[in-house]
């Protein structure tokens, strides 16, 4: 069998997988973000007011950007549980260097290159080790929260706590009552409508995506279409560790102080996103337009169950019921690895 001839077969069959697996999983979302919004405007009164959707869309902004590097993981067969610990750093770092005199653009570029750097060394450890690769990406999340907090308790009794004066212009960005093209919807959710657009573009049209796929798939594909297993684990990684940055950025900007434990609801909601969204955990199959549909799902959910009145506690016991069923129905396809 030629090269060639493996090489076309594995491209045709990883797109007639991902075509299906989207699809599906693009209904399934559709029809229960369909629902859930059907069942809140019956149980709730005001729940398609202009000030809800304002509130669900920042909200999910957040989580989405998020889920982007988990979606990207999980599609390489992983999981990154450094994700919230990134967030988290990220959160006290920036204030920690704008209280010190750096200026604000300069101290954004330092954290976001940090958040990208723990994530390429999170991708060579866990591909060295990847039997382990779960908790070696939880160790570099402490070791990197850790550091951090070490660094921003110099001088200070609260490290875990970073208050200082935020640029208005980041405020601006994640404020609920952002104004953009005269409509007050917050500018996170362009910016993240934007990250979406690009991600899925290159998903589809790029090597990029295709060794994505490849590697998640079906790592003999992966190495039939010369396709580097560690540079593309190390650069998605690098990609989340980043991502997860920007998102604890952001938060910074809506919430105004810096808190180290701001990330730590997203070590369950970025991966119950990306379930629920149908990516598959294997590897191989799903995608970041799926990953948005579970985003929704999640955030609308969520609301609703506040709405309601529901604790905490509650909330993760109907938000896990609903799981169970996406994970079981996904769960019947066979998956591409023993398809190629």
């Amino acid at each position: 069998m030629s090269t060639s001839y493996f090489y076309d077969r594995c491209l045709s069959r990883m797109s007639i997988d991902k075509s299906i697996s989207i699809d599906k999983s693009i209904v399934l979302g559709s029809a229960l973000l369909i629902f859930l919004t059907i069942m809140g405007g019956f149980l709730l009164e005001g729940f398609f007011s202009f000030q809800n959707l304002r509130s669900v869309l920042l909200l999910a902004a957040f989580l989405g950007i998020a889920s982007l590097g988990q979606t990207l993981v999980a599609l390489l067969g992983g999981l990154d549980l450094s994700i919230p610990f990134i967030i988290g750093s990220a959160n006290i770092l920036l204030p920690s260097l704008l209280s010190s005199g750096l200026p604000p653009v300069l101290a954004i570029v330092i954290v976001l290159m940090l958040g990208a750097l723990v994530g390429l060394m999170n991708g060579a450890l866990s591909f060295r080790l990847q039997g382990q690769s779960l908790i070696m990406s939880l160790a570099v999340g402490f070791m990197a929260v850790g550091a951090t907090q070490i660094y921003t308790s110099i001088g200070s009794e609260f490290g875990g706590n970073v208050f200082t004066p935020i640029p208005e212009w980041l405020r601006n960005l994640a404020a609920f009552n952002g104004v953009t093209f005269g409509i007050q919807i917050p500018p996170v959710v362009f910016i993240w409508a934007a990250i979406s657009i690009l991600l899925i573009w290159l998903m589809r049209n790029t090597w990029f995506g295709i060794s994505i796929y490849a590697v998640g798939g079906s790592r003999v594909a992966a190495h039939r279409l010369r396709i580097s297993e560690s540079r593309t684990w190390i650069q998605v990684h690098g990609i989340s560790g980043f991502m997860s940055a920007t998102a604890g950025i952001l938060l910074l900007g809506f919430s105004g102080g810096g808190f180290v434990g701001v990330g730590d609801p997203y070590l369950f909601t970025t991966v119950a996103a990306v379930v629920i969204g149908g990516t598959s955990l294997l590897g191989g199959s799903g995608g970041y337009g799926a990953t948005i549909l579970g985003v929704l799902v999640l955030t609308v959910l969520t609301s609703l169950l506040v709405g309601l009145g529901l604790s905490f506690a509650a909330q993760q016991a109907v938000i896990g019921s609903f799981i169970i069923p996406m994970v079981a129905v996904y769960a019947r396809s066979k998956h591409i690895r023993n398809q190629i």
